[in-house]
């Protein structure tokens, strides 16, 4: 059974060519095309369906039952110089497509019951045609697959969702001493998350915990510390977040203001990066009529890594050149088309500036430092069709 949900979800990944360049750290700005339309906002405001992969309290909001299906196109736009006159090189982990699936129904005028499957994270580059880089490669992709069951009385929701979380990373360079690398390592795991939220006069407030789930990817990244000179293990966990969310709706318009932290320093292997948590602020704005609604959005979270200086130039390395997670600001457009009371597309663009650090890092497994420079910038174009019966 295991075996057949890892390649049912892996046949889903397969969509993707690439790693996705999620935006705050390795972790999507937000899941679903009206979410992204609005930066990611989300745990206070009821997005249908679509509330099964981010607040699943808030899928009480469905009439009957609803299905969404699409997917968001990452383009991100990566370069690292490495300090020795060469000049930049271009990552080629230039687009990603990652899938998304939610399914919400009423079972009675209290329970609701949910299904989604959707990608939550990843990260990657691809410098394999450039010996000046390592020729670095590194992929990761998570998925997960949930299903939530809520409870409504009066105003206030309750949901829990039980998740499986399947993820695969590869990790293979070549430092000048020959190829380093185990080929793609995957695992399958389980964690869940819990919602809540309480609806009262035109406001919705809305809470939501997901849990750590720690995942074990053989070899990977003890390999590549140690020809780093690094002592790692192989787990590499998905941080714990915990949000809080409100919206007000007046008329036509709604306003809505999300709040999360990931908790990347109590995470397994992101600790030995030395990541930061992230503090997440999602603001984002929705004008709605019967047959269309146009959204707009912000979400800012500063960078979870850092320049660790000298005493850490082979971490300074690996975060730069092969997880380069410093983008902070996202800009969100968005819309939905109603072509009947059943049935909607959604549509949704996120462009993140472009964000730019240079840190110490170390000529491993030569000896000696120099400045090394990442580029990073990145659009996403999220689609989804939705279905009410």
């Amino acid at each position: 059974m295991k075996k057949t949900i890892k390649l049912a979800v892996v046949a889903a990944l397969a969509l993707g060519a690439t790693s996705a360049f999620a935006t705050n750290g390795s972790v999507m700005v937000g899941t679903g095309a009206k979410a992204l339309g609005m930066a990611g906002t989300g745990i206070g405001m009821s997005h249908g369906s679509e509330s099964a992969l981010v607040n699943p309290a808030l899928i009480t909001s469905i009439e009957n039952s609803e299905i969404s299906f699409g997917g968001t196109f990452f383009m991100p736009d990566v370069s690292f110089d490495n300090g020795m006159g060469a000049g930049p090189a271009d990552s080629d982990a230039d687009l990603s497509v990652v899938p998304m699936v939610a399914v919400a129904t009423k079972i009675s005028e209290n329970v609701y019951i949910g299904v989604g499957m959707w990608g939550t994270a990843g990260m990657g580059t691809d410098y394999r045609d450039s010996a000046a880089n390592f020729a670095m490669v590194t992929n990761l992709q998570l998925m997960q697959f949930g299903v939530p069951v809520a409870y409504k009385v009066a105003g206030f929701s309750a949901a829990i969702t039980p998740l499986l979380q399947y993820g695969s990373l590869d990790i293979n360079f070549n430092p000048g001493t020959g190829n380093v690398g185990s080929g793609v390592a995957q695992d399958l795991e389980f964690g869940y998350s819990i919602g809540l939220s309480y609806e009262i006069s035109a406001f919705t407030v809305g809470a939501v915990y997901k849990s750590q789930i720690d995942m074990d990817y053989k070899d990977q990244l003890s390999t590549a510390g140690a020809a780093f000179g690094l002592t790692l293990g192989n787990e590499l966990s998905t941080p714990a977040e915990l949000g809080l969310g409100v919206s007000y709706a007046f008329g036509a318009n709604t306003v809505a203001l999300d709040y999360k932290q990931i908790k990347w320093t109590d995470a397994k292997g992101y600790k030995d990066f030395k990541w930061d948590d992230q503090d997440v602020i999602s603001l984002g704005y929705e004008y709605a009529t019967k047959s269309w609604a146009a959204r707009l959005g912000y979400n800012y979270a500063s960078s979870p890594i850092s320049d660790q200086g000298i005493a850490n130039t082979a971490i300074n390395t690996m975060n730069l050149l092969g997880f380069p997670a410093i983008v902070e600001s996202h800009y969100a457009l968005g819309g939905t088309y109603n072509f009947s009371e059943q049935t909607s597309f959604d549509v949704a663009y996120v462009y993140s500036p472009e964000a730019e650090e240079t840190y110490t890092a170390s000529n491993q497994p030569n000896p000696g430092t120099r400045e090394t420079t990442t580029k990073h910038s990145q659009s996403a174009l999220s689609v989804a069709v939705n279905f009410n019966f």
